[in-house]
């Protein structure tokens, strides 16, 4: 009678999944399978217990067939709902399930820096011909809880990133793998020390270049909190998962423009979920991950000891795979087949094969290859602009020759010279002290007899080129064309005076001469005043946006704002002068749906990396503006954090010098990436800068924050900006950088 009561007890379980599932006993026959067991219930001692069996194993049939169809019509809401489920595995679960021993690190439960984000070092063990062989792992995830509010959902705040890539550090020390579990609906938006968007950049920065394999698989995977432990060597997702740039909810909030009070459309959100692509087979085909865990009907759950034996089997999996391809592919192949051949004979989930995870240096060198290359394809597909064959042909030539004529005259020639230059002066030094020895007593007795001479110095004069000139009078906005005036927005405090429109926005260059206000500036301004006249040379123009997931309406939005502006994508890319000094430059400007980042504009900032990687030249982002990740383009807008991040490193790495400057407002996956992993960030008088806007800030943490939250002034006190420009000074504090930083290796050095 236990056994039956105890199956009583899971079917209905069951049956409330699927209820809460669908939203309510009105789908399927859910209401008469309730019924049913209410019945039983009720009159339990009534039945024999032959039929007591019958009813029920009819009723485990219902529930079965109702499950198998339920997975059928799955939407992707529905799958989001899976996820948020309190009956399924959390790391903890997977912690003591796939892997042997555990060890978490960085306090336990509570106590922890941050109980959202756990680290613990594991041992793992795989079974070879009768003979166990145990191999370590740092684990790195999210931990949700089951409905422990200390966890915060799985939303990681700074403090937790910086736990996970402290740990990281540890395990690139030790030589081991490391295997990253993401559970996260998206990062805690603070910006409190060390900040959220910031320290997401600097996990994605270091792990570019991490030097040991790194494999990552993906349940909820929200936005930059997702990317904050998810840039891997091989990124696998669970079938019944999500991996997306925003929430349904908050895609909703955005599209319909729904203000706080008012309630999200139902229909609207499950329309937002489709459109995202958000699932696992969508990412896959979008190849954004590359392999899906399939799990049991409906999605593991925390009691699921099968489901956790293939977790166990695909993760050392996936780890051999990341280390033999960097030993060689006929490695890989023989182990592939080996695999193959292992399934065929039996269904026991172990691989009968072993492989050492340690890697030589040379296998370390391939693996950092392999990781740039993954990623620099990564959303090749998803803009227009590619050239012709044979013009990419060319190119390729073109910047193979460019490549030996920069290497040799910068690498080669500048280097002799450098080394004779030195050589010069140490002779120069030690021939200067002989001399010096010789007519020293000659030169006492002169003195002694006359006037000692004076002699002009001989050393020449350091020229900072135009370093004193203010910004050219060549272009005026045309804000400056309205015969009004403007109340400055802080003349409550100050006693500003009103600002006629014409001044503001000519001689004033758009700032309050009271209390240095700085009022909005068209990007047009920046590229006529910043740069020397006639400098700039813009490339990479034709690439293009696209709506790559047929996104509802973008390709009106797209093709209405191509129209207004004249340019294809948000980014700007060209060479360009300051004072003489030549760099290259990247923009994301206002007009072109805000600033966001799609596949096209990562692309193009990846372009201008390896240009000014190619010619040695100072690389600047100037964001006029951004609004983040373009949600229409899903995780392909994403990617472009992790796959942007990798080319920085690559350029700073190869002694280049990157700097950035914020404008306006700046905020989301950008500066949670390839913005905010720069070493020198410098933000112009009034920007507003942050990881997310105050109307999300409410909405995670339920609290209001004040008005000059993101404000420049709080961005360089936490210590996210190095400084802060008057829009007048701009062009002289950017000409004194590019003069006192970076690296020996600029040809202008």
């Amino acid at each position: 009678m236990e056994d039956i009561r105890k199956r009583l007890l899971k079917v209905d379980d069951r049956i409330s999944y699927i209820s809460w599932l669908k939203e309510g006993a009105d789908w399927g026959n859910i209401s008469g399978l309730q019924e049913k067991l209410a019945k039983i219930r009720t009159n339990f001692y009534d039945f024999a217990i032959e039929d007591l069996i019958a009813e029920l194993r009819k009723i485990e049939d219902a529930v079965q067939f109702l499950e198998e169809r339920a997975e059928e019509t799955l939407s992707s809401m529905e799958r989001v709902r899976i996820v948020r489920s309190p009956l399924r595995f959390t790391l903890k679960d997977v912690l003591e399930n796939v892997y042997d021993e555990f060890t978490e690190l960085g306090g336990q439960e509570e106590i922890s820096i941050d109980p959202s984000l756990v680290c613990a070092k594991a041992t793992i063990v795989r079974q070879v011909k009768n003979k166990s062989y145990t191999q370590q792992v740092m684990v790195i995830g999210h931990e949700k809880g089951h409905g422990e509010e200390y966890r915060n959902g799985g939303c990681a705040r700074p403090w937790g990133n910086e736990k996970a890539l402290r740990y990281m550090q540890v395990a690139q020390t030790e030589g081991i793998p490391i295997h990253f579990y993401i559970f996260t609906p998206g990062s805690f938006p603070i910006e409190d020390y060390p900040g959220a968007g910031q320290q997401i950049a600097r996990n994605l920065y270091f792990m570019a270049k991490l030097r040991v394999p790194m494999v990552s698989i993906i349940s909820e995977g929200g936005s930059g909190g997702a990317e904050a432990v998810g840039m891997a060597d091989c990124r696998l997702m669970f079938s019944h998962g999500y991996y997306s740039v925003i929430s349904p909810e908050g895609a909703a909030a955005i599209e319909g423009k729904i203000r706080d009070v008012e309630k999200l459309p139902k229909e609207l959100v499950e329309a937002c979920a489709d459109r995202l692509k958000i699932t696992a087979a969508d990412n896959l085909k979008a190849a954004t991950i590359d392999r899906v865990v399939d799990e049991p009907l409906l999605g593991g759950r925390r009691d699921d000891f099968a489901f956790f034996k293939k977790l166990k089997f695909e993760m050392i999996r996936a780890t051999d795979e990341v280390v033999l391809k960097t030993k060689s592919l006929r490695s890989f192949r023989a182990y592939e087949v080996m695999v193959k051949k292992a399934e065929e004979a039996d269904s026991d989930g172990e691989l009968h094969v072993d492989v050492s995870w340690d890697l030589d240096q040379e296998e370390i060198k391939r693996l950092l290859a392999q990781r740039s290359r993954k990623y620099r394809n990564m959303a090749a597909w998803a803009y227009s602009g590619k050239p012709a064959p044979s013009t990419a042909l060319a190119r390729k030539i073109k910047a193979g020759a460019a490549e030996l004529f920069y290497g040799f005259r910068y690498d080669i020639v500048r280097a002799q010279q450098k080394f004779a230059q030195r050589l010069l002066k140490d002779v120069s030094a030690e021939s200067s002290v002989f001399i010096k020895r010789i007519t020293a007593p000659f030169t006492a007795a002169y003195d002694f007899i006359g006037t000692k001479p004076e002699f002009r110095s001989a050393r020449p004069a350091i020229t900072r080129g135009d370093a004193d000139a203010d910004f050219a009078d060549i272009y005026t906005s045309p804000l400056a064309n309205e015969d009004r005036t403007i109340t400055c927005p802080n003349s409550y405090r100050y006693g500003c005076k009103d600002l006629w429109v014409p001044d503001l926005y000519g001689e004033f260059c758009g700032v309050c001469e009271a209390c240095g206000h700085h009022f909005p500036l068209e990007y047009e301004w920046y590229l006529k005043n910043l740069f020397d006249r006639d400098s700039i040379r813009e490339f990479n123009s034709e690439i293009c946006s696209l709506n790559p997931l047929n996104y509802e309406g973008l390709d009106k939005k797209l093709k209405k704002t191509v129209e207004q502006t004249g340019r294809n994508c948000a980014n700007i890319t060209f060479d360009a002068k300051v004072m003489g000094l030549d760099l290259v430059v990247s923009m994301l400007y206002s007009d072109f749906r805000n600033g966001t980042v799609g596949a096209a504009e990562g692309e193009k900032f990846v372009l201008a990396c390896e240009m000014a990687k190619l010619k040695r030249r100072p690389l600047l982002s100037y964001v006029h503006t951004t609004g983040g990740i373009r949600i229409q383009e899903g995780t392909l807008g994403v990617i472009q954090m992790p796959k942007c991040t990798m080319a920085v490193r690559e350029y700073i790495d190869a002694g280049g010098l990157y700097m950035v400057v914020y404008d306006n407002n700046s905020y989301a996956g950008p500066v949670a990436s390839f913005l905010g992993c720069s070493h020198y960030q410098f933000a112009i008088r009034s920007t507003r800068l942050g990881f997310a806007g105050p109307r999300v800030i409410r909405d995670t943490t339920g609290e209001e924050v004040p008005p000059d939250y993101h404000s420049a002034k709080n961005a360089l006190r936490r210590g996210h900006i190095q400084g802060i420009w008057d829009r007048r000074e701009f062009r002289r504090n950017l000409h004194k950088c590019l003069l006192t930083m970076g690296s020996s290796k600029l040809y202008y050095r």
